[in-house]
């Protein structure tokens, strides 16, 4: 059988490895199809060097997070490839574009991490979702909340309950990250930060939110994210002497520093859940999240963009006594190759 698997941004190339391998295993072709929505090397290319990923066999090079930019040319490739299913992952403007290509041309789509809503309709991310989980065939699940939320919803495709690729990836590559890229601080001296989601790039939030960051008490490390620096620039504002601005980390650079932090700052989905599984208490700069139970144990804490929230939040973050088990075991990718070879019959 053959998958073409449609990503477009880091947290995709993420989630993509660990699946891709478990695909190769299972004997499923896969071709990888790279819209360009993140094409910064250290965002992009740096994921397929470090790794092992599929070298994509379409890069679009599009430069745009725009879906009606993107559709036509995934469409293009798809109809080229003439697969037996496309693949996507998350929220992004890509998997909405990936998955409207493929209800277009009827081929079967499977969706990894269906069924995760926010509530935060606000947010495009939450619409990309709920849009994608209704053209899937196959909705992949990262926990039973999920399948609840797709069943409430009346979704009319196939839904299994796997876990979630990201502990996956957490669970092959953390060790990795940590001896090949040793961190330059003391292991729990520093807070870690990552602000790159449109809504907190704009005023007056990201003002309020570098009002947050200046006014912790400790060291802050912060790799700035393209969009973000130029937002800092053009509205002319300063970060504190305590916060190290450095440029955009690889996934590896991110996971080593991220593991040894003590705490992790974010508005990343991704992120929130990598913390949990570093045993790292995480404070998050939104109003909501789609991974909920991170906040219902104690793990993680919304502050929104209140700076006096941030900062005291940061101040007493702690993770919970005996943190349950969440999101899977570290092996949802074999689940999802298993269910894909049962499930497309080989050409």
């Amino acid at each position: 059988m053959k998958v073409v698997t449609v990503v477009g941004n880091r947290p995709q190339f993420i989630k993509a490895a660990p699946l891709s391998m478990a695909m190769r295993d299972a004997g499923i072709e896969e071709v990888v199809l790279h819209t360009g929505q993140h094409w910064y090397h250290v965002m992009s290319q740096v994921f397929f060097d470090q790794l092992g990923l599929v070298e994509p066999r379409y890069r679009l090079d599009l430069h745009t997070s725009d879906v009606a930019r993107m559709q036509p040319a995934i469409a293009e490739r798809i109809a080229a490839e003439a697969p037996d299913l496309v693949l996507v992952y998350g929220d992004t403007n890509s998997t909405l574009a990936g998955a409207r290509a493929a209800a277009d041309a009827s081929i079967p789509l499977a969706h990894v991490e269906a069924g995760l809503r926010s509530g935060d309709l606000s947010m495009p991310e939450e619409h990309n979702r709920v849009e994608t989980d209704r053209l899937a065939w196959l909705l992949f699940c990262p926990d039973d909340r999920s399948r609840r939320t797709l069943q409430d919803e009346g979704v009319l495709g196939r839904i299994y309950v796997v876990g979630d690729v990201m502990a996956d990836a957490s669970r092959l590559f953390v060790s990795v990250a940590r001896a090949a890229f040793p961190v330059p601080h003391e292991p729990g001296s520093y807070v870690i930060v990552t602000i790159h989601r449109q809504a907190n790039v704009e005023q007056p939030r990201l003002g309020r939110i570098v009002d947050g960051l200046n006014r912790i008490d400790e060291m802050v490390v912060f790799p700035v994210h393209p969009r973000t620096r130029a937002r800092l620039q053009e509205e002319g504002l300063v970060l504190g002497g305590h916060v190290r601005v450095v440029e955009p980390l690889s996934y590896l650079e991110l996971a080593s520093l991220a593991s040894q932090a003590r705490v992790i700052v974010t508005d990343s989905g991704g992120l929130q859940k990598e913390a949990y599984w570093y045993g790292v208490p995480c404070v998050t700069v939104r109003p909501s999240t789609e991974w909920v139970d991170t906040v219902a144990v104690g793990a993680n804490v919304l502050v929104d963009d209140d700076p006096a929230a941030l900062a005291e939040a940061v101040a007493v973050a702690s993770m919970p006594p005996n943190p349950p088990v969440l999101y899977g075991d570290g092996h949802a990718s074999e689940r999802i190759a298993q269910v894909l070879a049962a499930t497309i019959p080989s050409r």
